[in-house]
C-alpha cells in the first residue's frame, strides 16, 4: 500500500522559512514526477511545484524564487524549501506521487498525502 505523508508545517512570521517534507512508503518514486499542491480555505487546489528525476523542477510564479523543490531519492524524500513566506502563502500542503514517466497535467496524480497546515502571520 503506498502512503505518502507530509511534515514540517506550522506557524511561521511573514518573512520566514519552513521546510516541508514528504516521506514516501511502499512504492519508490525514484525520479517519478512528484509534486506539491495547496489549498487555502475557499479556495481551489493549486499546483506549488513539480519534480521529475532530480533536477527537472518547475515552480508556480506564484513562489517562483522563493520556493525550491527537492528530492532525495536514497531516502525516499520529497521537500519543499519555502523562503520569504507571505501570508497569502497560508493554505493545507499537499505532496502528490505519479506512476507515469511524465509530469502529469494539473492535479491527475495517483497518490496523495493528507496535508500539513502552514500559516503565515503577518
Amino acid at each position: 500500500q503506498v502512503r505518502l505523508v507530509e511534515s514540517g508545517g506550522g506557524l511561521v512570521q511573514a518573512g520566514g522559512s519552513l521546510r516541508l517534507s514528504c516521506t514516501s512508503s511502499g512504492r519508490t518514486f525514484s525520479n517519478y514526477p512528484m509534486a506539491w499542491f495547496r489549498q487555502a480555505p475557499g479556495k481551489v487546489r493549486e499546483l506549488v511545484a513539480t519534480i521529475i528525476w532530480v533536477d527537472r523542477t518547475t515552480t508556480a510564479d506564484s513562489v517562483k524564487g522563493r520556493f525550491i523543490i527537492s528530492r532525495d531519492n536514497d531516502k525516499n524524500m520529497l521537500y519543499l524549501q519555502m523562503n520569504s513566506l507571505k501570508p497569502e502563502d497560508t493554505a493545507v500542503y499537499y505532496c502528490a506521487a505519479s506512476r507515469r514517466r511524465q509530469v502529469p497535467a494539473g492535479d491527475d496524480y495517483d497518490w496523495w498525502g493528507q496535508g500539513t497546515q502552514v500559516t503565515v502571520s503577518s
